[in-house]
């Protein structure tokens, strides 16, 4: 999973480090896992705007992700590697011994022609998905539920992990790639590995024309508003824009948006490093 620069060429070129995808091994969806996709183009369905900085960008569909990896104790092989417009990392089409097929996110090191596994019994190598209960201390996971048979929700972006640190009671202690540590149910599953396309972070669009291919349009700064768009418009000037905050008046760098009184605050251990 190697990075690809280029020659300065052109200035469009002179800047751009992207994914070699030489890990990438057909181009060609699997038909009955794709689904289509609507651009909304940040429009509501009055058609008006309720998103900024979104339109255009080149068509797609959707790839259908299996998330539960409920087929308990039915082997399957990984038949390609393939690129998915949707998230940054990799999926790998799975063909199942009864037949059936699926799309799972690639874990980093997952080789096509690799059999994988999942439910009780499963053994803690590379792309098999296992309850927390089972997962030996110190291993590196992804695709961490949330809540047993809702399906992956933590970790599963590209080059990311989570590490199992302990259990207490019915909970396990996970270290989060945020640096947080927090319990989940050990009747929770989560998949053996890292995530795939761990360069992701060190790639450069090179140009604006990138972005708008993925449907991003240009963002214009705060302080380049007036005072009636935005908190941190107006002045004569170039003049800055005061205290950092949202178009809403919210304060941004540094500013706790997090509720006190979260429910969910009891299953955090230790939380994130500033």
């Amino acid at each position: 999973m190697a990075l690809k620069k280029y020659k300065p060429t052109t200035p469009g070129q002179r800047f751009k480090v992207i994914s070699a995808f030489d890990e990438i091994t057909t181009s060609t969806p699997e038909k009955s896992l794709i689904a289509p996709k609507k651009r909304t183009g940040g429009r509501n369905n009055e058609g008006k705007m309720t998103m900024r900085y979104m339109g255009g960008g080149h068509k797609q569909r959707y790839r259908l992700i299996d998330f539960k990896r409920d087929k308990d104790a039915v082997p399957g092989v990984v038949k390609s590697i393939e690129y998915d417009p949707n998230r940054t990392a990799r999926i790998a089409l799975i063909d199942y011994k009864d037949g059936e097929k699926r799309y799972i996110i690639a874990p980093h090191g997952l080789k096509v022609g690799q059999t994988i596994l999942s439910g009780k019994g499963a053994p803690p190598d590379i792309g098999n998905t296992l309850f927390l209960s089972e997962i030996p201390f110190g291993t590196i996971i992804h695709n961490v539920e949330l809540r047993p048979g809702q399906g992956a929700k933590l970790v599963r972006s590209a080059g990311n992990s989570a590490q199992l640190m302990s259990r207490d009671g019915k909970f396990a202690i996970l270290k989060m790639p945020s640096g947080e540590t927090r319990m989940i149910l050990q009747a929770c599953k989560a998949t053996i590995g890292m995530v795939s396309n761990p360069d992701h972070s060190l790639e450069s669009s090179g140009k604006a024309g990138r972005s708008r291919w993925k449907g991003r349009r240009p963002r214009t700064r705060g302080v380049a508003m007036n005072p009636v768009d935005h908190p941190m418009g107006g002045g004569e000037g170039k003049a800055s824009g005061g205290h950092p905050r949202s178009r809403k008046g919210l304060p941004a760098k540094g500013f706790k948006t997090r509720a006190r009184k979260k429910a969910s605050n009891k299953y955090i251990v230790e939380k994130r490093k500033k």
